[in-house]
């Protein structure tokens, strides 16, 4: 998922994507490889300090019958964890390498040797797609990927019948629902933006010379976060009140239908009707926000999965429509710029343990997810503000510092630990600190301040987590606790 700033305040075009209950007992868990539908993936991120083992996650796709995945790079340990699986992957290319790539072929060629040809022997990764570049179109880039993507996916694509796939695997590029507008909201208004018209003309003629699907990715949620007076019903599926939009002799119940069918427009007036659409991200965060819960990701992904079971489409699009959700577990790593919910869109935690009930099928049966197997948790105790300490300038110093190397999104306002009182506050920093850090002890003693304990600290729907043993060494050039240590020594200088 990409940066989110700037964009364009309509309820059709500004998409892009109270907690209830983490694991209630009495919810009944879903069969191991249970009926999903065969129109379903999910994104994959690895943004996260503490990531899960990929074979992990891989069994985790297995368990839960899903048989597609989005990618956002094409590590090779996540890429080969997949092998022999059956599972549809669309690996990517990240927006820091679309220059190389579209500058100089011998890059693209050398991509597909070592991420592509390496992965595709017998019994290997099917390897559908390969997305190049990330919602490199957004405002916010300001232009700096707008004349480097089509050519790097021209390279690609070129490589890639040199290596005898072409036939096989699509290159197509991601986009955020920004790179289409609306003025009055209305899709039969929708349009490609003015700065990028030159840019997208030339590019959805190579995905329908190539027989490639736009791909696009739609956020209800970020329509009822970012536009104050946004009705909350229109952001869902299940309801028949309130607002609608009236659009040649069609109404509108909801703003994921209105979305896409501004990008139907779009691709009818700039010559590519016939082009296949997928949604490459769809989701709800279930914390950082108000809006950001469990009980509402419920509701969205019931009528969202509902809808896609009836085939229904969208009035401009109707039948089956490929879905990627967004994303198969939280990433405490990703930038919070666009909200402190960032880190939050998984459907299952950190640790692979689901969020709340999901019926893959939609057809309604919700259970509780198969959660990961084989995770080992780091020891059991926490890192707590001693009980002597004074709330003072020094403490939240520290916890100002936590904050900034930890993850504190859960702390804002509507969070699930909103309601900590102060002392509380400094602990969850504290911990999240210290369990970012691998729970060294350095990392608990915040100049004497921190201490470190054996009582679970959670309260309610407040979580104070215990990390896993972590995946991040292997998959990054070090790990992110091993960064965290060498910073260790601020937080004493600071509160000096």
């Amino acid at each position: 998922m990409g940066r989110r700033a700037g964009l364009p305040e309509s309820w059709c075009s500004c998409l892009i994507v109270v907690a209830a209950v983490w694991a209630a007992t009495n919810v009944n868990v879903a069969p191991a490889g249970a009926s999903v539908l065969p129109t379903i993936g999910v994104n994959y991120g690895m943004q996260a300090s503490h990531p899960l083992n990929p074979d992990i996650v891989v069994k985790m796709f297995k368990d839960n019958g899903i048989k597609k995945v989005k990618l956002f790079d094409a590590d090779s340990w996540t890429v080969g964890a997949f092998a022999g699986t059956g599972i549809e992957v669309m690996v990517g290319i990240p927006n820091n390498q679309l220059e190389g790539l579209a500058k100089d072929y011998s890059r693209a060629e050398d991509w597909v040797k070592e991420n592509v040809t390496k992965q595709m022997y017998k019994g290997g990764v099917d390897i559908k797609y390969v997305a190049v570049g990330n919602e490199a179109f957004l405002t916010s880039y300001k232009g700096k990927f707008d004349k480097l993507t089509l050519p790097a996916m021209q390279n690609v694509k070129k490589a890639l019948d040199k290596a005898g796939f072409g036939g096989k695997i699509k290159v197509t590029t991601p986009l955020n629902a920004d790179v289409y507008e609306s003025k009055n909201n209305k899709p039969s208004e929708g349009d490609f933006r003015e700065d990028i018209k030159g840019i997208m003309k030339p590019l959805l003629k190579f995905l329908r010379d190539n027989k490639s699907p736009f791909v696009v990715n739609v956020y209800p949620f970020l329509s009822l976060y970012q536009i104050k007076g946004f009705p909350t019903d229109y952001a869902f599926f299940d309801s028949n009140h309130g607002k609608s939009i009236q659009d040649n002799n069609i109404n509108y119940k909801n703003v994921f239908d209105a979305n896409v069918d501004t990008l139907v427009w779009a691709l009818k007036k700039n010559g590519a009707s016939d082009l296949k659409i997928t949604i490459g991200e769809v989701g709800w965060p279930t914390d950082g926000d108000f809006f950001a819960n469990p009980t509402l990701a419920r509701r969205f992904y019931s009528g969202l999965l509902k809808k896609l079971a009836s085939n229904e489409g969208t009035p401009l699009r109707p039948g089956p429509m490929v879905v990627y959700l967004f994303g198969m577990v939280d990433e405490d790593m990703k930038s919070i710029d666009p909200g402190k919910f960032e880190r939050h869109w998984g459907i299952f935690r950190y640790d692979g343990k689901p969020k709340f009930p999901m019926d893959l099928s939609g057809n309604g049966n919700e259970k509780m997810l198969v959660g990961a197997k084989g995770v080992q948790y780091l020891p059991k105790q926490w890192c707590a503000l001693k009980e002597d300490a004074p709330i003072a300038g020094n403490t939240a110093d520290a916890q100002g510092y936590a904050c900034l190397m930890g993850d504190c999104t859960s702390l804002v306002y509507g969070g699930s630990c909103n309601n900590l009182d102060q002392r509380d506050n400094v602990s969850y920093a504290f911990n999240m600190y210290f369990q970012m850090a691998d729970q060294d002890v350095a990392a608990c003693n915040f100049n004497g301040l921190g201490e470190i304990v054996k009582t679970n600290l959670s309260q309610g729907n407040c979580l104070f987590p215990i990390y896993i043993d972590s995946a991040a060494d292997q998959r990054l050039p070090f790990g992110f606790g091993a960064a965290i240590l060498a910073a260790l020594v601020l937080p004493i200088l600071m509160l000096s």
